[in-house]
């Protein structure tokens, strides 16, 4: 519990960069959470595991706040919401049970991949053309899949992908953007249901004291707490100061970040 000051510290970071640009928190709490638990010694064999399921869990908690917003504005097409949420569940669930059978050096590099990724997205604005409607219920249950899967793998709450995807389907930023909020708590569900059951069956001498499976306890109260908190701020922020630019220095400290993940996976 004594670095519970430093979870603090993360999840504040987390939540207010979250609100202010619109990010999966994990994006922010995995490459922390992996230099905490490495400054804390815990099996190598595990960090990533750990910092990738109490970030999923903890995106549960800013889930509820953002959908919750979100509904108020009528920002969420729920009719999307309710066609690709089964293929949410199936894809957080093949995710996160595949994590194990994924060397963690090969996960870390994947993770660093993805936010380089994303950064890169950031700082160049990047949005898709409209080019179509929404696909059917196959479509969008694939869709699911592949968006379940993915966010549980890199820990965010996959508007990512999904803000993207709903632009592509001319469906409006305000929308996309309200709809993907809501979406990222069936995401958060699954992904923390799955890394519980896939952390209860490795041996529980390779992990540290007060988890559930791959979920760190103290770390998911210290983010869980100060996200909730700091998340509203950021999006008022977001309104008074000269987001673009702020937008590009953030995205340069994420690539300082994956930088540092690689550089760990290459040694």
């Amino acid at each position: 519990m004594e670095w519970l000051a430093a979870y603090l510290a993360v999840g504040a970071v987390a939540g207010f960069l979250g609100g202010m640009f619109g990010i999966g928190g994990g994006t922010v709490m995995v490459p922390f959470l992996v230099i905490l638990f490495d400054a804390q010694h815990f099996s190598n064999d595990h960090v990533l595991h750990l910092a990738l399921g109490t970030s999923m869990a903890c995106i549960l908690f800013t889930a509820l706040a953002s959908l919750r917003k979100h509904h108020q504005h009528g920002a969420v097409k729920w009719h999307v919401v309710r066609q690709i949420t089964p293929g949410i569940f199936l894809g957080t669930a093949l995710g996160a049970l595949s994590v194990l059978n994924i060397s963690p050096r090969f996960l870390l590099g994947f993770f660093a991949c993805f936010v380089y990724f994303a950064a890169i997205q950031m700082l160049l604005n990047l949005r898709p053309h409209a080019g179509r409607a929404l696909p059917g219920r196959l479509g969008m249950s694939s869709m699911g899949i592949l968006t379940g899967w993915l966010s549980s793998l890199v820990s965010i709450g996959g508007g990512t992908l999904v803000v993207p995807f709903l632009l592509w389907c001319n469906v409006p930023l305000r929308h996309a953007i309200g709809t993907a909020s809501a979406i990222g708590l069936p995401i958060a569900l699954g992904g923390s249901i799955g890394y519980v059951l896939t952390g209860l069956s490795v041996d529980p001498a390779t992990l540290p004291a007060h988890t559930l499976g791959f979920i760190f306890l103290p770390a998911l109260l210290g983010l869980s707490t100060a996200s909730v908190l700091t998340a509203p701020l950021g999006a008022k922020v977001a309104h008074r100061l000269p987001i673009e630019t702020m937008r590009k220095v953030f995205a340069f400290v994420l690539l300082a970040l994956a930088t540092k993940m690689l550089l760990k996976t290459l040694a």
